[in-house]
């Protein structure tokens, strides 16, 4: 297994730019930096473009409300990278990519596309954006945020904590619910399919901000296969988590009791993942980041899974997405993006199976794209990838397939595939009741 590396040596670590400082930079917001805090330009070769708004309008074929149409159906890869070739991309390369190219061989590859820059937010969204590099302020030693609504909280980063909080905090709408398909695939490829209903609402994102420092109501209810079918969880997020932590309920179908869960975050196994990854690597990361000392490494231009568009529609099957060991690569897309880098090492003191995490951010959305989890020896354990799109009806850039690909075990596990069900609804109106601990025994007992 590939040793944990301590930072970025030689070409790679040419490549970080320098942090600007957030007085210094607000006032770019809009003008040289996009309303996100994102570069605007392209990059110096031409690889990456200029953003110049995102994809604000559909392609023709789109149906409001229905799965997002391929706006780049007739691309082709510019070059696909494989254990033959990783040497000669290495600069671009995660550590994590490298790993699997390494471990995987032939089997696992990477098309690289042309770069399309198609994150787009509604201009609400900018502006509270643009608000919060003047007012938003880190609150508990780094472990909450006060000050910051609606947009992303530090378009201007100067920490690596804040970074975070940008990920966790960054807008997706104000209601979504979404039906999809989990897997973990055994090394041969046999797996059981399991189906998850999720219904969210988003109180960061409402113009009025946090109900106090709840930043999200989230339930989410396992349907599929029998066995696990009834058990139903509901979180209370919270933007400070120190002052005000998580609160959890789940309901045991077996026991038709309501509970509380204080378990489900952090390290605790994910939700019927067969332990191949934890709570808090539920959309990359979720939950307090308390636990590890954030560190901001700087920015590189690096290939991610981006503009994931074959994943998500009605044309492809799910069983031609899974395949053993990782995802059909058919499928997947890859493109060079620029990434803040951003590396947590466990704080003295404290547990959580990850001795240290490694995130790879996307500029212009603030979505973890790539991760890398390293165990208690300094050794990379898992990598986790984040295949995401641009969704038309808001606009926002989000996911559809995450993986979390466990190194030691030649397993993983993957969960968001909904080519085959209802698309993701963001026009669903939730209240604080559809939430609250009663609501969770009805769901349970229907």
């Amino acid at each position: 297994m590939r040793k944990a590396r301590t930072g970025f040596a030689g070409a790679a670590m040419a490549l970080a730019l320098a942090l600007p400082a957030a007085a210094q930079g607000a006032a770019d917001l809009g003008k040289t930096l996009t309303p996100m805090g994102a570069e605007k330009a392209g990059s110096k070769d031409g690889g990456i473009p200029e953003w110049t708004g995102g994809l604000t309008k559909p392609p023709a074929g789109h149906k409001p409300g229905g799965h997002p149409v391929d706006p780049f159906p007739d691309e082709r890869p510019n070059f696909t990278i494989d254990a033959s070739n990783a040497a000669q991309y290495a600069d671009k390369l995660t550590e994590g990519h490298k790993a699997l190219l390494k471990q995987y061989g032939q089997s696992f590859r990477m098309n690289v596309y042309p770069t399309h820059r198609t994150a787009a937010y509604p201009q609400h969204v900018y502006e509270a954006t643009m608000a919060n590099a003047a007012r938003a302020k880190l609150a508990q030693g780094g472990n909450g945020v006060e000050g910051a609504k609606v947009g992303v909280p530090f378009p201007i980063p100067t920490e690596g904590v804040q970074v975070v909080w940008n990920h966790l905090l960054r807008w997706r709408g104000e209601h979504l619910e979404r039906q999809y398909s989990q897997a973990n695939p055994l090394p041969d490829g046999n797996y059981t399919l399991i189906s998850i209903t999720e219904k969210i609402k988003f109180l960061y994102a409402s113009p009025e901000g946090a109900r106090g420092s709840t930043s999200t109501f989230f339930l989410q209810e396992v349907t599929a296969p029998a066995r696990l079918a009834g058990e139903v969880l509901l979180v209370h997020e919270s933007m400070n988590p120190l002052a005000e932590p998580r609160e959890a309920w789940t309901y045991n179908p077996g026991q038709r009791r309501v509970r509380r869960a204080p378990n489900v975050a952090y390290d605790n196994p994910g939700t019927a993942s067969d332990g191949l990854r934890t709570s808090d690597q539920l959309d990359m990361f979720n939950g307090a980041p308390d636990r590890y000392d954030w560190k901001l490494l700087g920015k590189r231009e690096m290939y991610v899974p981006y503009n994931a568009y074959r994943m998500t529609g009605p044309a492809a099957r799910t069983a031609d997405l899974i395949k053993a060991k990782h995802l059909n690569p058919d499928f997947t897309r890859y493109e060079l993006h620029r990434v803040w880098v951003v590396e947590g090492s466990l704080k003295p003191g404290t547990s959580h199976i990850y001795s240290k995490r490694r995130f790879y951010v996307d500029e212009d959305s603030w979505v973890i794209l790539t991760a890398e989890h390293y165990d208690g020896r300094g050794q990379m354990w898992r990598v986790s990838e984040y295949h995401g799109i641009n969704y038309y009806d808001l606009p926002t850039y989000s996911g559809s397939v995450e993986a979390h690909y466990d190194l030691q075990s030649g397993r993983y596990s993957a969960m968001g595939f909904a080519n085959e069900g209802p698309p993701w609804r963001f026009d669903v109106k939730y209240t604080a009741a559809d939430f609250s601990p009663d609501a969770l025994r009805r769901a349970g007992v229907r």
